[in-house]
């Protein structure tokens, strides 16, 4: 996994893009944690990986094990030293319905609560906190973080992992993130808590129609996307332990919800690629030639003479605005209605004159 799953703005080249916020797995066993990160006791953060699961990865939904739930950097204590020290630019505090039949996606804010009751909150309450890139803010996260990549990429040849970016998603239990996409490649590493995820056919028009994909792509409107409640029908459905990674390939559809076990934590890590790239280019291609010069281009592969033309059309768009200082219409961001508040049981009060969220397919630009 608004990622949200990845709420994290980060560029492509130049892209405007938006990324912020997953079949039951095997239960794996509960673990103790210690109060430190015990650096060199492992030298792998990957678990019994197979070829075939290195094979998997950007092309397929799949599952893998991992023990950051045993490396100590995310227990109570040092996520509130993570709180004390992650700059306010990069703090995301937000809650929601509890129903996914009910759109309510809010952004709050701290109100000067310590890090000690805010992780209470979390705890009791009904929020969401989104600790953004956290692999440049945090060394020791970093570190885990670039272990991995490093790993993934010497065990296969074709994987590349550019730009790499974290968001750490601590959230209360019975949160839900809505159904949405990110537009970076995606990677949920989960470490405390569980969460049921559903996750929708890859490249698949009838859950994620190419206009919205399109829009999405070029920031013009939030990675969450029209839900009709018949997707589930499709869905593969996972229910995520502490130390299992879940992935899909770029842009597929999810939404995630967590179970009443208490606090879930899960680190989302996100990267580019040439090919990723490309995909969003090939997007932004479409929508233009589509919109500017009436052509149909319903395409989006990545491979061949067309989508490396595509790539071409929307960096010369791209540059041409750049030129000419042409306006593009921005998505609408959600602003800030609630506060965190230690007395309320659900752990925030909305602020007075707080309008009710828009639902997705009403937030288009």
């Amino acid at each position: 996994m608004p990622t949200r799953v990845a709420r994290l703005a980060f560029d492509l080249q130049s892209i405007p893009l938006n990324s912020f916020d997953i079949h039951t797995a095997p239960t794996l066993r509960r673990v103790t944690f210690s109060p430190f990160f015990r650096k060199n006791s492992m030298s792998s953060h990957l678990v019994n990986w197979t070829p075939k699961q290195f094979a998997a990865l950007e092309e397929e939904i799949f599952h893998a094990q991992h023990n950051l739930h045993e490396t100590g950097l995310f227990e109570d204590e040092n996520l509130i030293r993570l709180f004390d020290l992650h700059p306010e630019v990069d703090f995301g505090i937000n809650t929601m319905s509890t129903s996914n039949s009910t759109f309510a996606w809010r952004e709050g804010d701290r109100n000067g609560v310590s890090s000690e009751t805010l992780l209470e909150l979390l705890h009791r309450g009904h929020l969401w906190v989104n600790l953004r890139n956290v692999r440049t803010h945090h060394p020791d996260v970093r570190k885990a973080i670039d272990s991995i990549y490093d790993e993934l990429e010497a065990n296969n040849p074709t994987f590349q992992a550019q730009n790499r970016s974290a968001n750490l998603l601590i959230s209360s239990p019975g949160a839900i993130v809505y159904y949405h996409l990110d537009v970076p490649v995606n990677m949920l590493w989960h470490i405390r808590g569980r969460k049921r995820a559903w996750v929708y056919p890859p490249f698949d028009t009838r859950f994620s129609p190419q206009e919205v994909v399109e829009k999405i792509c070029a920031a013009e409107m939030v990675e969450d996307a029209p839900f009709d409640p018949s997707f589930d029908e499709s869905a593969q459905i996972f229910d995520v332990e502490p130390g299992q990674l879940l992935t899909w390939p770029q842009l597929t559809p999810h939404r995630v919800e967590n179970l009443h076990d208490g606090l879930c934590i899960s680190l989302s890590t996100e990267h580019r690629n040439p090919r990723a790239t490309r995909r969003i280019n090939v997007h932004l291609a479409n929508q233009f030639l589509r919109r500017k010069l009436g052509m149909p281009c319903r395409s989006f592969d990545v491979e061949g003479v067309s989508a490396h033309a595509k790539q071409a059309v929307a960096r010369a768009v791209r540059g041409w605005n750049k030129i000419t200082k042409s306006k593009t219409p921005q998505k609408n961001d959600y602003q800030v209605s609630f506060k965190v508040d230690p007395k309320s049981p659900q752990g925030f009060t909305l602020l007075e004159g707080a309008e009710e969220p828009v639902a997705p397919e009403c937030r288009v630009a």
